[in-house]
């Protein structure tokens, strides 16, 4: 293989992890030669339309998929959270490298956190799980849909058009934003307050690798870049979302934590974003990641 091309969107956070992708590759195959391919998705094509009218599940990952198919790319770059959780037929995740940050962020005009925002505070999210957790914490919020890069939405609580935006660690981490404590955009102070009592979307914060499951050069390639610690730990919170059922959108939270040859997975489950959330948590075999995502998912739906 003279050279291994990677698809990718083509957004600043989207690039820097592609970036990692290629970095490692490289480090265990020096002699090859990596290029990224930019491919426009639903999502990127329709960047302020709401992500339930253009199909929800797949918005993101669609069109990095046709072009593994198409053979155009040896292998697609994601962020796993975008990723259904059935992936189409011939395709397999290669690799989930180390995962970043898994938490949310509250990046706001005012610092403090939560308890830091005024009374009836516009809050932009365009996920119901952090609506639903936003809420559970400030009743009186208003909560605003919003849709757009990292820097983007940042930009708007910088203009003054949200007094806050909630937002991935992983995501501001690999953009050189912190993730607690104050920054400037340009003139303006802003303050990044982690939010521990969020459980974030399943697969946050993780990278995955997508290849054509005949392509034993690609699989061998990439599998190098995989990390089972981490992997242990999406496939049980995935699991969780596939035995639920619904796609990238539900209003569910899960979160695995593997020590040593164990794994613990929590959850939480709302079923409308005004609601109360429903907790679930259990323990058991790292080897049995989704078996354990099964059975808390059976207790989210008692």
């Amino acid at each position: 293989m003279s050279e291994f091309i990677l698809a990718t969107r083509g957004s600043e956070l989207a690039r820097v992890q592609s970036g990692m992708v290629r970095e490692g590759l490289l480090r265990a195959w020096p002699q090859l030669t990596v290029r990224e391919d930019v491919v426009r998705t639903t999502g990127d094509r329709h960047a302020e339309e709401n992500l339930t009218t253009l199909g929800g599940s797949g918005v993101f990952t669609k069109e990095l998929e046709a072009a593994l198919f198409d053979h155009r790319a040896a292998a697609a770059v994601h962020s796993l959270k975008d990723l259904p959780v059935d992936l189409p037929s011939g395709l397999v995740l290669g690799a989930i490298l180390p995962r970043g940050a898994a938490g949310d962020v509250l990046v706001s005009r005012q610092p403090g956190g939560p308890a830091g925002l005024p009374a009836g505070a516009r809050i932009g999210t365009g996920s119901p799980r952090r609506a639903g957790m936003m809420r559970a914490l400030r009743r009186e919020a208003v909560v605003v849909p919003i849709r757009g890069n990292v820097p983007t939405r940042i930009a708007r609580v910088g203009e003054g058009q949200f007094d806050a935006v909630i937002l991935a660690a992983a995501g501001l981490e690999r953009l050189g934003f912190p993730v607690d404590g104050p920054f400037l955009l340009g003139p303006v102070l802003l303050y990044s307050f982690l939010l521990p009592s969020f459980l974030p979307a399943p697969g946050q914060g993780a990278i995955a690798v997508e290849v054509r499951a005949d392509d034993g050069p690609a699989r061998e390639m990439v599998g190098v870049l995989d990390d089972a610690g981490t992997a242990a730990a999406v496939r049980a919170e995935r699991s969780v979302l596939r035995a639920i059922g619904g796609g990238c959108h539900l209003a569910l939270g899960a979160l695995g934590r593997v020590e040593g040859d164990r794994l613990h997975l929590q959850a939480v489950l709302f079923d409308h974003p005004g609601g109360e959330p429903k907790m679930a948590e259990l323990s058991g075999a790292r080897a049995e990641a989704g078996e354990l995502g099964s059975a808390v998912a059976a207790l989210l739906l008692l």
